[in-house]
């Protein structure tokens, strides 16, 4: 935030220039997102120096929110490729998803448009910066950020990039804000006028603490607590391979599982192969009575299978039946991402339609669950509520829609009495308005 500029004049700033961005062309926007990708190419080395400042000054923090903080020149280049990406997405503003003659004359439109300003606090991951920002350009939305401390220099040098670049593309930077402190992010959550969602990315009392004190609607998940089931019917080097990229690919990420579950039938043989797996990859195991009579690992107590480690620790438990591994998981799941391996396609089936999650796999790795992943270019993070949007947020899930009507000089009373003109409803060719 520029000195001496205090969040409620931020909230206003923000809210005018995300209106001039709702009403750019859809080319403009994209000539922006290649100017800011540029734009952070250019300052690679500044923003790499001040996450090796963050990092220096972070001290002793947990495993998992260091490798959330470390922004390496890999890194870095895949989330501007991640920027470019976005710039390739279709346009989600403009479209038209109702078009339909009420009356001759009297045309309905339901048309898809920007949601206003969105206001994002995260804590370590800079890199969640680019990606937000990106989509809120494109989706035609302002954007304020807010940052965990650990993560300040590096974010203030990757938004002095973004803001730069619209800048040079003729956009005004005021779309994308910059919050540092912890009085920024109660003065926040006040914006109820200016800012329309916010999106905390955190945990899960954090998340609450957000919910619990403000008025804005808010989007997000709070905990990854996710599963893989290993079915009786389940291949055991596909599932091996599967269990072993599902914890240890990024084991900070939300995605990673944090509990094992097998099947009474395959748990002697996959377990002593999996096992050795883990091992050589630093993970520690910690097991149920049953598992471990079959490998010699650690004890796993009632809190493991409510705990997201995001570390290389996995809990174990072996089940006797599909039905029990879907009440475990509905019962300590976070109803993030939740995997099952098995060569039978009506237990994956069941299992598919029984598990609360947003996300649900078939032989594949829960890692899959990401918006860059799905081809969304990037998220703006992942929602485990009901309601839409669900699983990863990309562009869909920034915008809204209203309702036009076009007459002319039409008027209720014509349809309602004895007399009362039908009504047509007749629906239209859909074309967008862009």
């Amino acid at each position: 935030m520029e000195t001496g500029i205090l969040p409620i004049e931020i909230g206003q700033r923000t809210r005018q220039a995300a209106r001039e961005l709702a009403v750019l062309l859809t080319a403009q926007k994209n000539h922006a997102i290649a100017a800011v990708a540029e734009a952070l190419t250019k300052a690679a080395p500044e923003i790499l120096a001040a996450n090796g400042a963050d990092c220096q000054a972070a001290g002793e923090i947990p495993k998992a929110l260091y490798a959330r903080l470390k922004l390496d020149e890999t890194k870095l280049l895949g989330a501007i490729a991640g920027v470019r990406d976005v710039g390739k997405l279709a346009d989600p503003i403009g479209e038209v998803q109702i078009h339909r003659q009420l009356d001759r004359g009297l045309i309905l439109k339901r048309i898809s448009c920007p949601l206003g300003v969105i206001g994002v606090i995260f804590e370590a991951r800079p890199d969640a910066a680019i990606q937000i920002s990106s989509l809120a350009i494109k989706s035609g939305n302002g954007v304020i950020l807010k940052c965990g401390q650990e993560a300040v220099k590096s974010c203030q040098a990757i938004v002095k990039a973004i803001r730069q670049g619209l800048e040079e593309a003729g956009i005004n930077p005021d779309v994308v804000q910059l919050l540092t402190t912890r009085e920024e992010t109660l003065a926040l959550l006040k914006l109820d006028q200016y800012v329309d969602l916010i999106v905390p990315r955190g945990s899960n009392s954090f998340v609450r603490f957000v919910q619990d004190n403000t008025r804005i609607p808010v989007l997000g998940h709070a905990e990854g607590i996710c599963h893989l089931y290993v079915d009786g019917a389940a291949d055991i080097a596909k599932a091996v391979a599967i269990a072993i990229d599902s914890k240890t690919q990024y084991p900070a990420a939300c995605n990673a599982i944090e509990t094992l579950l097998v099947h009474q039938a395959i748990a002697p043989e996959f377990l002593l192969a999996v096992a050795p797996a883990f091992q050589a990859q630093n993970v520690e195991l910690r097991g149920d009575e049953r598992t471990q009579k079959i490998i010699n690992i650690a004890p796993a107590t009632e809190i493991d299978w409510a705990t997201e480690y995001s570390d290389l620790i996995l809990a174990v438990k072996i089940v006797d039946s599909l039905e029990e591994a879907i009440a475990h998981i509905n019962t300590y799941g976070s109803r993030h991402t939740d995997a099952i391996v098995t060569e039978d396609n009506l237990i994956a089936a069941t299992f598919i339609a029984q598990v609360d999650a947003a996300g649900v796999f078939h032989n594949c790795s829960t890692r899959f669950s990401d918006g860059f992943r799905y081809g969304f270019g990037a998220e703006v993070g992942i929602s485990t509520q009901k309601m839409p949007p669900r699983g990863p947020v990309g562009l869909e899930g920034l915008v809204t829609y209203k309702y036009q009507i076009v007459g002319d000089g039409h008027i209720v009373a014509n349809y309602s009495g004895k007399n009362a003109q039908p009504f047509t409803h007749q629906n239209l060719n859909l074309s967008p308005v862009k």
